[in-house]
């Protein structure tokens, strides 16, 4: 039997926790923002004019959820929403002038975090770290896709 502190499910859950809170904390801090809030900026800092639809999708969370962020973000004069210009039911997602900031905010603490958490560890074992992560993400893709089930936790 496996010790916790050397499961690789355990490890990887503590893993993406712990960035989770820290990333959560540098929102709070920096902008009186959510990690939400955040992850909505970035995304749409990489892929203008998505839909909520769509950036539910990718958050994992419901469209109601998605939804409720961009009504703060769009208070705050961050974000605003466009009508599809071939689908007039559907809202795009654009960032405004006042987002600059705290994208470059949120991609300073990700290059942060980056340089933090792969401290002590060399080039070749980053890009191995990397590589097995994928390939991982790739396999529950695959898993997801294929209809597979995870057996129950302990089993």
């Amino acid at each position: 039997m496996q010790s916790f502190d050397r499961d690789l499910l355990i490890v990887l859950h503590d893993v993406a926790r712990t960035l989770r809170t820290r990333f959560d904390q540098k929102a709070r801090a920096t902008h009186a923002m959510t990690r939400a809030q955040w992850q909505i900026l970035s995304r749409l800092d990489r892929q203008p004019g998505m839909s909520q639809n769509e950036m539910a999708a990718i958050c994992e969370v419901e469209p109601i959820t998605v939804a409720r962020l961009v009504d703060r973000l769009e208070a705050r004069g961050l974000v605003e929403r466009r009508a599809d210009p071939s689908d007039r039911r559907i809202r795009r997602l654009h960032l405004l002038p006042a987002a600059k900031p705290i994208v470059e905010t949120i991609h300073q603490a990700r290059e942060y975090m980056n340089s933090r958490i792969t401290a002590g560890l060399d080039e070749d074992t980053r890009n191995t770290l990397i590589d097995a992560l994928l390939v991982i993400k790739e396999n529950l893709a695959n898993e997801a896709r294929t209809g597979v089930k995870l057996a129950a936790a302990g089993e």
